[in-house]
């Protein structure tokens, strides 16, 4: 798999397909599987692509046995790519997942792909997010400039695949505000914005994220039968 394109300055999605296939819909497949387990995670998934003409399957809802995938990779398009890969394999139907962080620039881009283990394997939202509090407590606001990062990726049993990657741009607070979301939404706050990611509707949210414009490129690739968008 080649290197992933960056992401335009502006965050606009880059997107990518490795060819191109006929079933489904212009280029949708009849039936697509969500590679994860992370409830928050399906459910910004589903009502973002909730126009797409799939059948949406999920290991809760599916009586087949998937498979536990390891985040090996050392980025996050490979990390989403052996998560669909992995599933697809398995169940023998194309398969979406999607590898997301959060960049500190601050920290160098830390926590990026570790961004669900920051405070280690068993960590939870909260144990992650009162790590990243600790660990830019002495930076000024100023310099508490971070963004959120998404490749989202179909996969087809077999070697085909897609791809789409976009960024969101914001600043950190040190203290959580917001009861949406989930993960580090309390203490991201948007660029052009002064209430965090866990202060918007579920709506505003879809509108600017990450997942939100990866997931809509990606529609958009499929829809187009593979014309990617550099």
């Amino acid at each position: 798999m080649s290197p992933i394109d960056p992401v335009r300055p502006d965050g606009e999605p880059v997107s990518r397909a490795s060819g191109r296939w006929t079933a489904g819909p212009g280029g949708f497949p009849p039936e697509l599987a969500v590679a994860s387990r992370n409830p928050g995670k399906i459910r910004e998934i589903l009502t973002i692509c909730a126009e797409w003409p799939v059948t949406w399957i999920t290991a809760e809802d599916d009586p087949r046995e998937w498979p536990v995938v390891e985040e090996a990779g050392r980025s996050y398009l490979e990390n989403a790519a052996l998560k669909a890969r992995g599933v697809a394999a398995a169940i023998g139907v194309p398969a979406m997942a999607d590898d997301s962080g959060i960049e500190v620039d601050a920290l160098d881009g830390e926590p990026g792909i570790h961004s669900a283990r920051f405070a280690g394997e068993d960590a939870t939202d909260e144990d992650n997010l009162q790590t990243l509090i600790a660990a830019i407590s002495t930076v000024p606001a100023t310099r508490r400039t971070a963004r959120y990062r998404c490749v989202a990726l179909v996969a087809w049993p077999g070697e085909w695949f897609a791809y789409a990657e976009a960024a969101c741009e914001g600043s950190l607070i040190l203290e959580p505000r917001g009861r949406g979301g989930f993960g580090y939404d309390p203490i991201f706050v948007p660029r052009g914005d002064f209430r965090t990611m866990a202060q918007l509707t579920p709506e505003e949210k879809d509108a600017i994220s990450h997942r939100g414009k990866a997931f809509r490129e990606l529609g958009r690739l499929l829809a187009e039968g593979g014309r990617a968008r550099r």
